[in-house]
């Protein structure tokens, strides 16, 4: 209704013109205008796309706390309610099965791709970061293999290297599973196993990572929910080691 006049959504629907504005009329509206004009307002009231604005959106700081947090509820909301339910489990056996798990992201993406790898290393042995730092792209890559699994965060703007990154991964049969915003979701299922899209909705320039990091977690829990006693016996390993050195008080 936003963006298609009258006749156009009357051809969509196989109807005629005039069927559409008797529907509409029956709804209690004037005409289909008053349709689209309240659609319109829907959308900037609640879908804050900087894109499709008519309007620039205001600074982030002109926005109160309670606009960022129902925001980031709708970012969240809608990318679990279109998460498909066996992926999780089956993104949980790859990373099971693979002798070595990879994060890797670039610019903001590289924080998190250190919480994932931290956080996993707590459940499973041989969990690296791919960071190709300097001149250790080569020594880091060499290290991988058939069936190791790559975990790639990854929004925009998207960096020259990651074509060739993934060219390696194909050429060395590793399995890539991504996370990335749903706008490049399709483009991402050309070369990865598993997608797990995230909406990133944000109010600027800023981006919000409030969905990936949901995601990376609930991986750690579908991996923790397939594998307890082994994590279990794990991270008891990691805490009578961390007793031993006196690392925390």
């Amino acid at each position: 209704m936003e963006t298609h006049t009258a006749t156009e959504l009357a051809a969509q629907a196989g109807v005629s013109k005039a069927t559409t504005a008797r529907f509409f009329r029956s709804l209690g509206y004037a005409d289909f205008e008053e349709v689209r004009l309240q659609a319109r307002e829907e959308r900037n009231r609640r879908e804050p796309y900087t894109a499709l604005e008519s309007q620039p959106e205001p600074a982030s700081l002109g926005r109160t706390i309670s606009d960022h947090l129902d925001l980031e509820l709708r970012n969240m909301t809608r990318t679990f309610e279109e998460l498909r339910s066996d992926l999780l489990p089956e993104t949980a056996e790859i990373l099971e099965s693979a002798p070595r798990v990879w994060f890797v992201g670039f610019g903001d993406e590289q924080g998190l791709a250190t919480l994932g790898c931290t956080l996993f290393s707590r459940l499973r042995h041989d969990v690296h970061q791919l960071q190709g730092q300097g001149q250790s792209w080569a020594r880091e890559l060499s290290m991988t293999g058939p069936r190791d699994v790559m975990v790639l965060l990854t929004f925009e703007p998207r960096p020259k290297v990651l074509k060739s990154l993934l060219a390696h991964a194909r050429t060395a049969r590793m399995r890539v599973v991504t996370i990335t915003d749903h706008v490049y979701a399709p483009q991402a299922a050309r070369y990865s196993q598993i997608v797990l899209p995230c909406h990133v909705a944000s109010y600027g320039l800023l981006p919000t990572h409030a969905t990936m990091l949901s995601i990376i977690r609930l991986l750690a829990v579908a991996y923790l929910g397939r594998n307890p006693e082994t994590v279990s016996q794990r991270i008891s390993t990691l805490t009578g080691i961390d007793e031993e050195l006196d690392l925390f008080e």
